[in-house]
């Protein structure tokens, strides 16, 4: 076997170790009760949050990464496509205002420290995830779509810059060279 085969097969065996130590730390985490953890920490930080009945009910929240956790401990659907567009990421608070005729409209009121990583996209067990800091960061379908990312593109993902989180979203697809 020549030297660039046997630099090649070392290359494609250190990214396929890589890719099963990140699996095998998500796994772990969700045995483990990880997301478990960080949703208590945002339903925690959802409870001290204000709400009102003015013009309609309004409730505030934090976004977990596809819902939000309202003050009153009930969780919100967040459109994704709302989410994607906003960059919404975990820990942003959110007011939802729920008018008289049944209509939701979110704004966003307190967004969180963020941080940019850069990682593939990949698709694995039916959800788009970014490998980034040795982690696999789920992001939106709406986001992939929005952004007409295709799986292997390499992405920057936003996400809280200090609280461990699932969820990121996408600020761009980078070209390709």
């Amino acid at each position: 076997m020549s030297l660039g085969n046997k630099l090649a097969l070392l290359k494609e065996m250190l990214e396929a170790a890589e890719s099963n130590m990140r699996s095998a730390k998500q796994i772990l985490s969700e045995l483990t009760g990880g997301s478990a953890e960080i949703k208590a920490s945002y339903t925690k930080a959802a409870a001290s949050l204000a709400s009102s009945s003015e013009g309609g009910q309004v409730i505030e929240g934090v976004f977990d990464g596809q819902h939000m956790i309202g003050n009153d401990g009930k969780t919100y659907p967040v459109p994704s496509n709302y989410a994607s567009k906003s960059k919404l990421i975990a820990g942003d608070v959110l007011k939802l205002t729920i008018g008289e005729d049944g209509t939701f409209i979110y704004k966003q009121i307190g967004p969180t420290e963020r941080r940019r990583v850069v990682g593939p996209l990949i698709h694995e067990n039916g959800q788009y995830k970014i490998l980034a800091d040795g982690k696999a960061f789920k992001v939106l379908l709406a986001s992939v779509t929005y952004y007409r990312a295709e799986v292997g593109d390499n992405v920057t993902l936003i996400v809280p810059a200090v609280e461990e989180c699932e969820w990121g979203a996408i600020d761009n697809v980078l070209p390709k060279f």
